[in-house]
């Protein structure tokens, strides 16, 4: 019997196609695992109307950890048109499942390291004082708060009465929006709860405290949105005085980060923001590293054990149409890593991480995002190689 179980959701498009490579790389190291398909994405909205099925949610709870591909996801009118006709009509509406699942398992903490590998020639450069180039490295931990925020799905058009009659209570509201008809209002809530924002911070701490970075910054706009982006660098600040104080706590707004983050990356550690700043952030870091093809990312929830690890690209639907397929498997690989991390098998993390490692810096395969090529089938002619040629080489070197 093998040591674990993991729910492997492929979930569609080149989803399918990098999980596959992942779990060769996994067999590869050692790792002694039974992987239990879990039915997710796309044609599960088309023939049952749901995206996320509840056998799989039942998996998920039964065995805990869960490798993801990636989803194809449309506007809501388009996703009505695609359901089986027997479905058309009947009021379903589509809804993200990985969001289902962020929800359903309140797997509040998302982190997505964002780290240099010598020799990818998609690394950030800066120009030096004397007309030459540098790159920084740069070794960086977003740590995203999952479940609350601007994603947190409290939102409205045309709000209720009893919504609209709240807003009237705050003096902005009337100012600024009260001569407005109520049916051209719409409404997205922000809304931080304390016990999260206490749980992403702490999470941000331990990993600081535990990899040896000197810096927690908080990625929030405080100065403006004073209630929600306040609480969170105020918690920071105390959490930092009383439990972490080794760890420096930085202030840097939203805005200015983006800025900060092409002019001086390597300064940067472990990040924490809410839910959208964490997104916008966790993706600009990504561009420094590599972009889509090097991004992963794990999602968990602390109290229950429950945890996803996934790619941060979509599903790209034409590359998975290809006779070969050209994607790079490196970020799904860097998201089987990381599980890896999380379940306490760190040497055969390590030995993966090296692997890739060694693989890019020698700079004999590389994908054609890494050649620069645009995506089609004749860059295998040009010299990028395939997504198994990836995986081969880098199983190669474990």
């Amino acid at each position: 019997m093998a040591k674990y179980k993991i729910v492997a959701l492929p979930g569609d498009g080149i989803g399918q196609i990098v999980l596959e490579e992942a779990i060769r790389v996994l067999d590869a190291v050692g790792f002694d695992a039974e992987y239990i398909h879990g039915d997710i994405g796309w044609e599960f909205w088309k023939k049952e109307g749901n995206p996320l099925p509840e056998r799989t949610i039942k998996l998920i709870e039964e065995h805990k950890i869960a490798l993801f591909g990636a989803i194809t996801s449309k506007p809501k009118d388009e996703a009505a048109k695609e359901l089986a006709p027997e479905l058309q009509g009947k009021g379903l509406t589509y809804s993200s499942p990985i969001v289902g699942l962020r929800q359903h398992f309140k797997l509040e903490i998302s982190l997505r390291p964002c780290r240099t590998y010598e020799g990818n020639p998609l690394n950030f450069i800066r120009r030096t004082p004397d007309g030459g180039f540098e790159e920084p490295f740069v070794n960086v931990a977003i740590f995203r708060q999952n479940t609350e925020g601007l994603y947190g799905g409290v939102e409205w058009s045309n709000p209720p009465e009893e919504v609209y009659k709240a807003f009237l209570t705050h003096p902005k509201f009337v100012k600024n929006f009260g001569n407005i008809p109520k049916e051209e209002i719409a409404i997205s809530t922000r809304i931080f709860t304390r016990g999260a924002v206490e749980r992403i911070l702490r999470a941000a701490f331990e990993y600081a405290r535990k990899y040896g970075f000197k810096s927690v910054t908080v990625a929030e706009k405080p100065n403006v949105i004073r209630e929600t982006s306040g609480m969170m660098y105020q918690m920071a600040k105390e959490l930092q005085k009383n439990d972490y104080p080794e760890i420096e706590v930085w202030n840097v707004n939203i805005d200015a980060m983006m800025m900060w983050l092409t002019k001086n990356p390597e300064d940067f550690g472990v990040i924490v923001a809410s839910n959208m700043f964490g997104d916008i952030v966790s993706d600009a870091f990504a561009g420094l590293v590599g972009g889509l093809g090097f991004a992963a990312s794990a999602q968990y929830n602390p109290q229950s054990g429950v945890a996803v690890f996934e790619p941060t690209h979509g599903s790209a639907p034409k590359y998975a149409e290809y006779e070969t397929p050209i994607v790079n498997p490196i970020a799904m690989i860097e998201a089987a890593r990381m599980m890896l991390e999380y379940i306490g098998e760190q040497d055969k993390a390590d030995r993966i991480r090296q692997a890739i490692a060694k693989v890019i810096k020698e700079g004999k395969v590389r994908t054609y995002d890494m050649l620069k090529l645009k995506g089609s089938p004749e860059v295998l002619q040009q010299g990028a190689a395939s997504t198994r040629q990836m995986t081969d080489a880098i199983i190669a070197n474990l």
